[in-house]
């Protein structure tokens, strides 16, 4: 439940066509739901403007499916990030209408029809092509939080005119999301030449002495552009949902 629909339950009461029993049963039902090995948190989305997000790595297909079931049934935005094909199997026996996006290794359902009329752009950038799964789970969870995105992949600094070339799309964004491996460089040109805020996001992605996004991760802690924030390795989730909370905060929708 969103707060506008909260108030819109409230004004109900209100005015009489719900009565007092109705409207507890109705708000009770916001809180959480135990399935004994997962707890989800149907009240989450009032507090956070998002609904609780499964996590499907670590869980069981089955586990995975009761539990988008659960949400799914509230009529909320469902969103399984590290999702596999099993997951999405599982998912889909339940709900007809679920989508894997294989890439990102994300399940979605009950997707925004369109980005909030309000929202400036998110744009997501990958260094490389093989930063783009991470990338694409960004976009994909700043797309289910009803932005407008944009992407730009393959333009890291082994080649920087493909990303000048694009300056017109650095211009015209609200928030950056940046995604590379290796040394992690691409962060630090772009946090330099924007004056909006820049997510850096480390990927795994590097010969040995990269340490499994260490490397990357380092590098873009030390970054000397300023506004640039760091996320975990790998975690293209993260960078999408700080991404539209920025989003939402600039323009105070």
């Amino acid at each position: 439940m969103t707060k506008p629909e909260l108030k819109q339950l409230l004004q109900e009461y209100k005015s009489g066509k719900l009565t007092e029993q109705q409207i507890i049963e109705k708000i009770s039902t916001l809180r959480f739901e135990s399935l004994g090995y997962a707890t989800v948190d149907h009240h989450r989305r009032l507090r956070q403007g998002f609904p609780e997000v499964i996590l499907c790595e670590g869980k069981t297909p089955q586990q995975v499916s009761e539990i988008a079931v659960r949400i799914y049934n509230h009529k909320q935005p469902l969103l399984g990030t590290r999702a596999s094909n099993e997951h999405f199997k599982a998912v889909k026996r339940k709900i007809k209408n679920a989508h894997y996006h294989q890439f990102a290794r994300i399940i979605t359902a009950n997707e925004p029809k369109a980005p909030e009329k309000k929202r400036g752009t998110i744009l997501v950038i990958s260094a490389g092509t093989s930063d783009i799964p991470v990338a694409e789970e960004a976009a994909i969870t700043a797309q289910m939080m009803s932005n407008p995105v944009e992407k730009l992949y393959d333009v890291g600094v082994a080649g920087i005119h493909r990303l000048l070339s694009q300056s017109d799309k650095l211009t015209k964004a609200n928030v950056i999301i940046v995604v590379a491996g290796m040394e992690g460089a691409l962060p630090s040109v772009v946090g330099g030449l924007v004056d909006v805020p820049v997510i850096a996001v480390p990927t795994s992605i590097g010969y040995g002495a990269s340490f499994g996004g260490v490397a990357a991760l380092l590098g873009m802690l030390n970054s000397c552009a300023s506004g640039v924030t760091v996320v975990n390795i790998d975690n293209g989730f993260g960078a999408g949902f700080a991404a539209s909370l920025m989003n939402k905060s600039v323009l105070g929708s």
